[in-house]
């Protein structure tokens, strides 16, 4: 789905709410759109169950809760104001592969 500046965040030690992060952008509220759905369907079509989405009606932000993994898929702009990376002590992306 081309998402942009992924990074995955280590939570362990950090949280009991979950393992892992993911936080991704999209270019625009339908490109948010988009990833969600193809990794709310990847996650049900692999085994994983249902997770838990926030935010799908306005796809500013959508948080995925896949229960060890926290999935968060942003506009550019919004990802920028809340700035989840500082937050939780991890690098800024790096333009990695998606």
């Amino acid at each position: 789905m081309k998402a942009e500046n992924t990074v995955e965040i280590d939570l362990a030690g950090k949280t009991s709410l979950a393992d892992t992060m993911i936080v991704t952008s999209g270019r625009s509220d339908r490109h948010v759109g988009a990833i969600a759905d193809r990794v709310i369907k990847d996650l049900k079509d692999k085994g994983f169950g249902n997770a838990r989405v926030e935010g799908l009606p306005a796809c500013d932000w959508v948080l995925i809760d896949a229960g060890d993994v926290l999935i968060h898929v942003f506009r550019p702009e919004v990802r920028g104001f809340y700035n989840l990376e500082k937050m939780w002590g991890a690098d800024r992306p790096q333009d990695r592969a998606s």
